[in-house]
């Protein structure tokens, strides 16, 4: 039984490899993909070797991995991560459509990608009316400052 084992521990291995590359997709940062580069050098090990041989071909690919492929990868697939805006930062310079009319020197609301927000114009002049196409100026906290779209 132990050499039916040791004859196709590359079957290991490859799972190992697939499970580590699974996971890696819910992780998003090439930590994981690292050992399962290392599980295909352990496979390649494992038709030419022991297991011992195989765990630290496993062990030094990975590390070697995690040193010199990792960094080249973040380097290239995040290099604008930084300039990425996210959650009501992404809402400034959007259009949307004012869902209730903003009163002058109050607030309205409008909609912006099936999302309902509370907005204020800078000029409390006029009312901006239901209907009108805006644009995001600004925001404070959770309300957002609209000014009308010439069109």
């Amino acid at each position: 039984m132990i050499e039916y084992f040791q004859a196709n521990m590359w079957q290991l291995w490859l799972l190992v490899c697939v499970v580590c590359l699974i996971l890696e997709l819910t992780s998003d940062d090439f930590f994981i993909m690292c050992f399962s580069l290392g599980a295909v050098g352990a496979l390649v090990a494992s038709l030419l070797g022991g297991l011992v041989a195989q765990v630290v071909v496993w062990i030094v690919c990975s590390v070697l991995c995690l040193l010199f492929v990792r960094p080249f990868m973040l380097k290239y697939f995040h290099k604008k991560q930084h300039d990425r805006p996210s959650n009501a930062d992404a809402l400034m310079g959007r259009t949307g459509t004012v869902s209730q009319t903003i009163v002058a020197g109050d607030h309205g609301r409008v909609k912006i990608d099936g999302d309902d927000w509370k907005a204020v114009a800078p000029s409390a002049t006029a009312d901006i009316p239901v209907g009108t196409k805006v644009k995001v100026v600004g925001r404070e906290s959770i309300i957002i400052t609209v000014v009308p779209v010439e069109q």
